[in-house]
């Protein structure tokens, strides 16, 4: 076969293989399909950024009470014994919390946060029966006795709470009064932790 002869059937699946290799598709539509699915995802980000939180919530008075303690002694019998001296401030804080979301939410704990020289001092809030105990032990309390926020309350959807927790700290008047921030973190379950700073000042007494 002469060089210059050229065969018509391999010529022909050349071309189709040529063909093939630019795609039997439309680039344009296949650009618009990309862009719409860019569009998408991106309009899907916004939009998961902007939802609301589930929970809100306001603290609306914060009272703190430093309470020196020294024990008798004398133990039950009335035999002496060294005595014990301890210092404890005492923090209580009016809360507002309130459900934004259609489902209910779960109060299972909540903290206070005092930031000091040597890092952060949590403190969980005491329970209703705490609460009430600490008025009994101190009947001379300053800080009027309100409704406790128990930290195991349940929130239905739209629903506001209000109440008071205290949390106590194993410090000295002068080491509280030498701190460098306050702030209350409540664990919700299933849910990220609520974190609230108090706009107002803390009242000492």
């Amino acid at each position: 076969m002469s060089l210059l002869q050229q065969d018509t059937e391999q010529l022909d699946d050349a071309a189709r293989g040529e063909e093939l290799t630019k795609g039997s598709g439309h680039p344009l539509a296949s650009a618009l399909f990309a862009a719409v699915l860019v569009s998408l995802a991106i309009a899907g980000y916004f939009i998961a950024g902007l939802k609301p939180p589930v929970i809100t919530g306001e603290i609306e008075q914060v009272w703190a009470h430093p309470q020196h303690s020294e024990t008798s002694g004398f133990d039950a019998n009335g035999a002496p014994m060294p005595k014990e001296v301890y210092d404890q401030v005492y923090v209580f804080a009016k809360v507002k919390l309130h459900n934004q979301s259609d489902k209910p939410l779960f109060l299972h704990n909540a903290t206070a946060n005092a930031t000091l020289d040597d890092g952060i001092h949590s403190s969980y809030a005491a329970s209703v029966s705490d609460y009430n105990r600490i008025y009994l032990a101190y009947p001379n309390m300053p800080v009027a006795k309100g409704t406790p926020l128990s930290p195991q309350t349940t929130i239905d959807p739209g629903q506001t709470v209000e109440g008071i927790m205290v949390s106590a700290f194993r410090l000295t008047k002068e080491q509280w009064d030498a701190r460098k921030g306050l702030d209350f973190t409540f664990g919700i379950q299933y849910q990220p932790n609520l974190k609230l700073t108090p706009l107002v000042p803390v009242t000492v007494q």
